[in-house]
């Protein structure tokens, strides 16, 4: 119980000041809906309503991976600059656990994009955006939301060496909209494409929220999608604990 409170109480924290920044919380919300703008513009043209719900469904997920994609990876180098992170490492609590609240609060801004993606697209567009399974929809989203969150976990621990880490995580934003199958199906893509896909929890998210959506059975995506991401959340705990014993040997935490 007391580890569940400190997840929830540094989550919420970590909702609360992300929410009031400009760059985590706005930002976050507005710049998706530029690409979704411009995808919603060109599915209209092809005048095929189930592509064009299905394009904007895809579209509001990119929403979440956004939030978390590049802030997840200048997580700890943000804590450097304000000189917390040796605090943060010294706490008798698992570093892991004070890490993990952090990014799945970046996710959970993401869900706003979502849901502001969806009535932009129904509101500006006319786009009949109906929810067949409208519980199964908040389930997937709420579980690609947290899954993506323990992604920007694995991406904060793996970037803290490096200074550039803000392109680090820009660099991935963009090749997992198309190799998750976000906009474009992946029975499109080349055959070596689909098993990278497979390893990556947005794709199973993404199938999850669509088949909500559309009416499809969403569940085997949904435990594939928990799975793959509780996977990327062993390697980070692991990995974690293996930079911080280095840091601590070599003394090279705050790499000034």
């Amino acid at each position: 119980m007391s580890t569940l409170r400190l997840v929830a109480v540094g989550w919420w924290l970590q909702l609360k000041m992300r929410s009031r920044s400009s760059f985590d919380g706005l930002l976050s919300i507005v710049y998706p809906m530029f690409f979704a703008t411009t995808i919603f513009f060109m599915y209209r043209e092809n005048g095929d309503e189930a592509a064009l719900v299905s394009a904007a469904v895809g579209a509001s997920c990119m929403g979440v991976w956004s939030a978390v994609s590049t802030t997840a990876s200048t997580t700890l180098q943000g804590e450097r600059r304000q000189g917390t992170l040796e605090l943060l490492v010294g706490s008798p609590t698992s570093f892991s656990l004070v890490i993990v609240p952090a990014t799945v609060s970046m996710a959970t801004i993401g869900l706003w994009s979502l849901v502001a993606t969806l009535l932009w697209g129904r509101v500006v567009f006319g786009i009949p955006i109906s929810f067949d399974q409208p519980l199964v929809f908040v389930v997937a989203a709420l579980v690609l939301a947290f899954s993506l969150g323990l992604v920007g976990f694995l991406q904060a621990v793996s970037s803290v060496r490096y200074r550039s880490a803000w392109a680090l995580g820009s660099l991935f934003e963009f090749p997992v909209w198309l190799i998750c199958g976000f906009l474009v199906p992946l029975s499109i893509l080349p055959d070596w494409v689909r098993p990278i896909s497979w390893l990556l929890p947005p794709t199973w998210g993404v199938a999850a929220v669509r088949d909500a959506a559309l009416g499809g059975n969403a569940w085997p995506d949904i435990a594939l999608c928990l799975l793959t991401g509780a996977a990327y959340a062993v390697i980070g705990v692991v990995l974690a604990r293996r930079l911080v014993d280095s840091a601590r040997v070599n003394a090279t935490l705050a790499l000034t």
